[in-house]
């Protein structure tokens, strides 16, 4: 008779959870401008993005800086006149990781000195919060502010 070979249970292992990246800056824009133009559809496609940065062929780049492409300009305007400002403009970063530049910040800075509502946002939730209180004093076309 063969003697019975004890099982031993082994721990087990645990699953490999793959950390799930921070979404990025593309990521949080691309969110708050498909939420805005559902949201706000009197100002549909209003807020907009100014492409300033982003890989590309150097040749490319110099053509940008001819055509105007500024160090640190901001990620997003929407040149709507509210409550005394001229427009809001939004400077993006991610919820982890992002910082501002010192021309980001500069542009900003003019851009409050100039009569506008300049902010950074870290994440879309964040643009969300300054788009809906920005907005509430809205006296234009009406806009959904739900």
């Amino acid at each position: 008779m063969k003697a019975a070979r004890a099982i031993t249970a082994l721990p087990a292992k645990r699953p490999r959870v793959a950390a799930v990246p921070a979404a990025s800056e593309h990521d949080e824009q691309c969110a708050l401008i498909q939420w805005f133009d559902l949201q706000y559809p009197a100002l549909r496609r209003r807020l907009a993005a100014v492409p300033n940065a982003g890989k590309m062929p150097a040749h490319v780049g110099a053509k940008m800086n001819r055509e105007g492409r500024r160090k640190g300009y901001p990620d997003l305007q929407l040149l709507v006149p509210v409550e005394g400002y001229h427009g809001l403009i939004i400077e993006m970063k991610r919820v982890k990781g992002g910082t501002i530049e010192a021309e980001q910040l500069e542009w900003l800075e003019w851009f409050a000195e100039m009569g506008f509502r300049a902010v950074v946002c870290k994440g879309a939730e964040a643009a969300r919060q300054v788009v809906r209180e920005y907005l509430a004093g809205y006296q234009g076309k009406k806009a959904s502010n739900t």
